[in-house]
């Protein structure tokens, strides 16, 4: 699978981000067949839609922008026609949709309909344009300043630090439970293992091959790591996702965690905390574990696709919708710092800086391989038994191993 586009995301965010090109505001007008758009809830997806909505007149259009998106669309655009037109994808969720054969190659559309976005949006694979991204999105240090200089800290720079600055924050009885994370058993658990692996210099398979090769003094580095961060965390981490962890920010009970850039403007504003929270609230770096030097985050890019069992209208009603809801005329003073818009007229805002300091530091994009999907769900379904205490980190590692390797020799990756 080609992972080119995805590698040179880096390159797109610095080719925008000095740009000053204001939205032209020109309208959308889509009159025939159909728009049905599953994504993420959070507020820059939440804006795309709404955009692609707005173009619809007279003809059936919704958005179904649920956390359980990636639990949904594979099933809702296998049927014929699908129920969903698009989905909102990111580099790991648009693997399943190709596996699974439910989206089309967009390079006819493109041609019709496409001609005024950048190449550096068009996502390719297999010599093939498989979807338009539009944001950068990435995980890093949010933190407390007013809480760091009570405990008389620099910002963590490194998970190590965090640790201290964490226990320091509950020994003086400022927090009983100051970090924060994603932690929620299933895909926002294996997110977490994902970086870190990376982070503590960790390759998921053996070169060149599908084999997997996380039993190691990495991967167990990796997950001892995540062990001694929920020891400060909510005792009900395992049920805690971006949502959850986001609500225990804006409750003033976090001080620290490794969160979304897409989540950092709603930490960063006035509703749903008490000005002593948002007001203290930054968006710092990516984090590093250990010695290696690689920064222990993902870079992502969300983006769109089309829906292959769909009639050509619903399609091309699809198409034009979305490339407006994602062209200039998205931008805006509210839509702006949403998100690190790939966009002409981007502007950088402070509530990007994270994720625009972890392209900067050099973070790895995640893995775009047909089979890593099989891996982040076992990794998602068999950890939580070593964080709560019931095997060791080996145990746990060579469960997922085993449920990877049956996975990958079903669908044929593996012999």
């Amino acid at each position: 699978m080609n992972m080119l586009k995805t590698a040179l995301l880096g390159t797109a965010i610095a080719a925008i981000s000095g740009t000053a090109v204001m939205a032209d505001g020109h309208g959308c007008s889509v009159t025939e067949g159909r728009i049905s758009i599953i994504g993420n809830e959070f507020p820059a997806i939440q804006s795309v839609g709404a955009a692609a909505l707005a173009c619809a007149e007279g003809i059936e259009a919704e958005t179904n922008l649920t956390a359980d998106h990636q639990t949904l669309n594979v099933a809702g655009m296998t049927g014929n026609p699908a129920e969903y037109t698009s989905a909102i994808i990111a580099n790991s969720s648009i693997v399943a949709l190709i596996n699974e054969d439910v989206i089309r190659p967009l390079d006819d559309l493109v041609a019709q309909y496409g001609q005024d976005i950048p190449p550096r949006q068009l996502i390719t694979i297999d010599g093939k344009v498989m979807a338009v991204a539009f944001m950068a999105n990435a995980q890093h240090l949010v933190y407390r300043k007013d809480v760091l200089e009570q405990i008389g800290m620099d910002v963590p720079t490194s998970y190590e630090e965090v640790l201290e600055a964490a226990e320091k924050i509950r020994a003086e009885g400022i927090m009983e439970y100051p970090v924060g994370g994603a932690y929620a058993a299933g895909w926002n658990l294996a997110e977490e293992f994902v970086n870190m692996y990376l982070g503590a210099g960790g390759a998921f398979f053996e070169p060149g091959t599908a084999n997997v090769s996380i039993n190691n003094e990495k991967g167990i580095m990796a997950l001892e790591t995540m062990k001694a961060l929920t020891e400060y965390m909510n005792p009900d981490y395992l049920t805690h996702d971006s949502n959850a962890t986001s609500a225990e920010w804006e409750a003033g009970n976090v001080a620290l965690m490794n969160m979304w850039g897409s989540r950092t403007g709603v930490l960063m504003d006035e509703e749903g905390s008490e000005e002593v929270v948002y007001s203290n609230t930054v968006a710092g770096g990516p984090l590093t574990v250990g010695d290696s030097g690689v920064p222990a985050s993902t870079l992502w890019w969300d983006g769109w696709t089309v829906a292959k069992n769909i009639s050509d209208e619903e399609a091309a009603a699809t198409f034009q919708a979305l490339a407006h809801a994602t062209s200039p005329a998205l931008l805006n003073d509210e839509t702006m710092g949403q998100a690190v818009w790939l966009m002409e007229g981007y502007q950088p805002q402070p509530v990007n800086e994270g994720v625009l300091a972890t392209v900067a530091s050099g973070a790895q994009p995640y893995p775009m391989l047909p089979y890593m999907g099989l891996l982040h769900t076992a990794l998602g379904d068999n950890l939580a038994e070593y964080l709560q205490g019931q095997e060791s980190a080996e145990q746990a590692l060579a469960d997922v191993e085993a449920a990877y390797t049956t996975a990958a020799k079903e669908q044929g990756f593996l012999q």
